[in-house]
């Protein structure tokens, strides 16, 4: 948003509502947070003395920051001052996870500030003033809901265009097998196609990617779809040009800088989670390159095995959606064998299908449980001491982040995580 000018998000919620919370408190709640750590942070940046040349302009305009709520006019008057008296609290919850305030301080050059949109607003283009002119950067909330007036038509037919309860983090039930960058590659070719063509048209190009990708050896799973609802695919791992950032868990975010660029191979990437000689990717790539050891814990790919036990295990672990407990399972021998592989000093890759969930949260109980505050390798003895709390696993979460920006762990995945540190610390001797 604040390299943009702005950004759209579009949701939707069942019948009956206009906007879904999300849009109602969720995300008005973090702009205010953000834009009152934001205010906290340049201020203390100023009293300090410590802006540099270049950024005093930008920074000079502190006090007139906005960092008040701002929420839709629906919102009742005692639950707007109840969310008021917790963004202090919030935004000390925000500041002491370790989260980079700095680059949003510099990377946002006004305060957030939530619009909201759905089918019923009515919006007279030339009377907008370009965003340029505002005095914030908006978050514009579009409602994708149908108005509650309108009559919910039912049909025999598969397609619909009506709201479906969680639908939208779970595209493997209705995506058959398209990613977002394919989508936008043929985006107008699939909407010219209109409903009547869309399933056919989406088969054709999963499929003709999937041979792209086999003639040139990749990852390419043959994609099953069912003919109403269907789905299991692999996802296309992250491919952005990003560096790799390798300093300890407590370091500044100012002061980091990039280091050299992860391995890459066919444009996918492998990120080193700064200097405790763990990585994390996708299992869709070939030749991974100095590599001491693997742990897949992919349960659809069967990577080629080491010649050496010690170098190579394979955990089949699945999504929370699929089994409930599959991560707290196979927890203890990922980190067993990390530990291992870690004491002798060994570079050891974490990867998953897609290199965005399963993988980042085996990293974050690795490293939870074997390294110190500061990102030292410590094999547990830091954790005997200290306690274990979701503040400081989301430290450790956002730490991971820093490195891995393709990071998206569910939250069922994070909660078997903590479980399983939990049952750690319980098994450890007084």
């Amino acid at each position: 948003a604040g390299e943009r000018g702005g950004c759209i998000i579009v949701d939707s919620t069942r019948k009956g509502k206009r906007f879904p919370d999300s849009m109602a408190k969720t995300i008005p709640i973090w702009c205010c947070v953000l834009n009152r750590a934001i205010q906290r942070h340049r201020l203390r940046a100023i009293n300090q003395a410590v802006v540099p040349n270049g950024d005093a302009e930008e920074y000079s305009g502190s006090s007139n920051w906005d960092s008040s709520v701002h929420l839709p006019v629906w919102v009742l008057e005692t639950e707007k001052n109840a969310i008021e008296g917790h963004i202090e609290e919030w935004a000390d919850l925000f500041e002491s996870c370790g989260a980079d305030i700095h680059s949003l301080a510099l990377g946002l050059q006004k305060p957030l500030r939530p619009l909201w949109i759905s089918q019923n607003t009515r919006i007279w283009l030339n009377e907008v003033p370009d965003h340029q002119l505002w005095d914030f950067t908006p978050i514009i909330l579009v409602s994708a809901s149908a108005s509650g007036a309108v009559a919910t038509q039912r049909t025999a037919s598969e397609f619909s265009w009506r709201y479906i309860p969680g639908a939208g983090d779970d595209e493997e039930s209705w995506a058959r097998g398209l990613t977002p960058t394919l989508f936008w590659k043929h985006s107008y070719d699939l909407l010219d196609g209109g409903p009547d063509l869309c399933n056919q048209l989406v088969a054709d190009i999963v499929e003709k990617d999937r041979v792209y990708r086999a003639q040139r050896g990749e990852h390419s799973p043959q994609v099953i779809v069912k003919h109403v609802k269907c789905s299991r695919h692999g996802l296309e791992p992250y491919t952005g040009d990003h560096t790799i950032i390798a300093q300890p868990m407590n370091s500044n975010p100012s002061t980091i800088a990039p280091a050299n660029t992860q391995y890459s191979n066919g444009g996918h990437v492998v990120f080193w989670i700064g200097t405790s000689n763990l990585a994390v990717g996708s299992t869709m790539q070939d030749g991974l390159a100095d590599m001491d050891c693997i742990l897949n814990c992919d349960s659809t790919s069967r990577l080629p095995p080491s010649s050496s036990e010690d170098s190579y295990l394979e955990l089949p672990i699945v999504g929370s959606k699929d089994e409930r407990f599959s991560l707290l399972n196979n927890l203890p021998k990922a980190v067993s064998f990390a530990k291992k592989n870690l004491i002798a000093r060994r570079k050891m890759l974490l990867c998953c299908q897609n290199g965005e969930d399963i993988s980042i949260c085996v990293a974050l109980a690795i490293i939870t449980r074997l390294f110190s505050d500061t990102g030292c390798f410590d094999c547990g003895e830091s954790f005997m001491r200290r306690d274990v709390t979701k503040l400081e696993m989301r430290k450790r979460l956002v730490f991971i982040c820093k490195y891995a920006v393709n990071a998206r762990p569910s939250r069922g995945n994070l909660r078997q995580v903590y479980g399983f540190l939990c049952n750690e610390k319980e098994q450890l001797p007084c």
